[in-house]
């Protein structure tokens, strides 16, 4: 192995047969030739801010004009991405949840390196084993406490993998002494050990790219795929993205983005919890936009609908996919039966706007919404997709951020429900589960990321509940506390029941002390992902 190339994460059984001396070397000359650019274009991201921060106003760049007023295409859609109703999400471990998601019967399964996986080095590398090892049918697993055996249907999902944003780097590989972007890293590895097969298989690599704030961000995207795949010896086009729009600087770029990965693209998704934070963290320093409880601002208000819209109306007019987000919700046995019929219902109502608005697909976070969903999307196509449905709607900057037309009232219901979540989505992630249910929704980073930046503004702007009283640091230690108390007595009970010995590892006291400090600090954290990926 090169010298330069440094592994400080500890290397368990089969880890080396990703972490080739080979698949090393392909991911360093990504890393070499365009580390200097990602660097640069995360220090043009500061000084967008900046300008925000200075009263400057997002819009629709001047300078790309002529990108969106000429007539050109995406080039083309491979035939096993034609039909993508239903998409489920998940992380790549464990073996379980990877395989069931892609037995779900979903169209396509998202296996995602990003949000709702924690990125401590065994996760990843283990991740990217049993990707391969899913790409190779050889994968299968046993549950011990069961004695269920898990493997592959003969039909399954579509495999679409999503790397780390570039913003992420990977702090267990370094290169010239300088850690590696989790993107190049993720990207690389999978590119590297899988592309091959999955063309075998019919199929072909395919990614979903997250966190994407401007054009050259996506222009360095695509300069870095063209890249791989000449080492790797296929056509340009081979390597196939999607691209989540869920950065609110993304929105106004749309074409910008298709255009720059046009040999690439087959679509954009809306990323809405993401957005929604999105929203949030740039605005987060004028008064003027602070939000009401996370409950109230879903995709039927104004600006989130609109968002959709012309995200749906860029796509088509390309002939790209646009694609509906998230339904948070789990339909479980466990689960209260009102719990479960308010879910069902939830999901189809927010299911048949997509539809409606001209998605051509939607994402799932649970293999119980697949077939509902799926008979929503199914009774109303009449074909694989929606790509001939094109409104040429006009949608200008004032309906993506004129301020929310919505009921702006805070309550403390919804002061409690962000830090509940918070404090219970961080104890799992510390422990290494980026995923979990959470008062019985799957909650992933993006979730917490709009719980940590409502309430870090409210406090910073000393908004007021519908009662009166100042969201301040004295309120938040108060309700912080019982919401503590509140989770400890539940958990205890939910453990004992459970009999998981790994729950062991879970402290909220921690947890709700980590998330305290995040959101009453000066000075907002980026992402939460960057001062925690230090601590584990």
């Amino acid at each position: 192995m090169s010298k330069s190339i440094k592994i400080n994460g500890e290397i368990l059984p089969r880890y080396g047969e990703i972490l080739t001396i080979e698949a090393l070397q392909f991911v360093q000359e990504i890393h070499e030739q365009f580390n200097n650019t990602r660097l640069e274009l995360l220090k043009k991201r500061k000084t967008i801010q900046e300008k925000i921060d200075s009263g400057g106003k997002l819009d629709f760049l001047e300078e790309t004009k002529k990108i969106r007023d000429s007539e050109w295409k995406i080039k083309g859609i491979p035939k096993d991405l034609l039909k993508r109703q239903v998409e489920i999400t998940g992380p790549p471990v464990p073996k379980k949840m990877l395989i069931s998601a892609l037995n779900s019967g979903a169209d396509c399964y998202m296996t995602d390196f990003e949000d709702s996986l924690t990125p401590t080095f065994d996760n990843l590398i283990k991740g990217q084993l049993n990707v391969r090892d899913a790409i190779n049918k050889k994968i299968d697993f046993t549950d011990k406490k069961t004695g269920k055996n898990y493997k592959l249907n003969k039909k399954t999902a579509v495999l679409i993998i999503r790397p780390r944003g570039l913003h992420l780097d990977e702090k267990n590989i370094k290169i010239n002494n300088e850690r590696i972007s989790g993107t190049f890293f993720d990207l690389g590895l999978s590119l590297f050990h899988n592309a091959k097969k999955l063309i075998e298989n019919n199929s072909g690599p395919y990614f979903y790219l997250p966190k994407l704030e401007h054009y050259l961000e996506c222009r360095l995207l695509n300069d870095v795929i063209s890249f791989c795949e000449k080492k790797l010896g296929f056509e340009i086009g081979t390597v196939k993205v999607t691209v989540l729009i869920e950065t609110i600087n993304a929105v106004f770029q749309m074409d910008e983005f298709l255009y720059e990965l046009k040999d690439h693209i087959v679509g954009l998704n809306a990323g809405r919890w993401d957005y929604l934070f999105s929203y949030q963290k740039v605005y987060r320093n004028t008064k003027k936009v602070i939000l009401p409880d996370r409950s109230k601002v879903n995709m039927f208000v104004p600006f989130m609908s609109n968002y959709n819209k012309l995200l749906v109306n860029t796509c088509h007019k390309r002939g790209a996919f646009g694609m509906g987000g998230m339904s948070a919700q789990v339909i479980a046995k466990a689960n209260p039966k009102e719990i479960n019929e308010q879910a069902l219902t939830a999901v189809k109502k927010d299911k048949e706007r997509e539809l409606n608005q001209g998605n051509d697909g939607a994402w799932v976070a649970h293999p119980s919404l697949v077939e509902p969903v799926k008979n929503i999307f199914e009774k109303n196509f009449q074909g694989l997709n929606q790509l001939n449905k094109f409104n040429n709607i006009k949608i200008n900057r004032r309906d993506l951020l004129d301020e929310p037309k919505i009921d702006n009232s805070i309550t403390e219901l919804g002061v409690r429900e962000n830090l509940n979540e918070g404090i219970i989505y961080l104890a799992f992630w510390i422990i290494g589960k980026g995923c979990s249910v959470v008062n019985y929704l799957m909650a992933d980073a993006a979730t917490c990321e709009v719980s940590r930046a409502q309430l870090w503004v409210w406090i910073k702007h000393g908004a007021k509940l519908n009662d009166g009283r100042v969201i301040d640091k004295k309120l938040i230690n108060e309700l912080i506390d019982d919401e503590l108390d509140k989770i400890n007595k539940k958990f205890k009970t939910w453990k004992e029941e459970s009999g998981d010995k790994s729950l062991d590892k879970v402290s909220f006291n921690d947890a709700a002390k980590i998330f305290l400090e995040m959101i009453t600090k000066e000075n907002f954290d980026e992402f939460l992902t960057l001062p925690l990926y230090e601590k584990i």
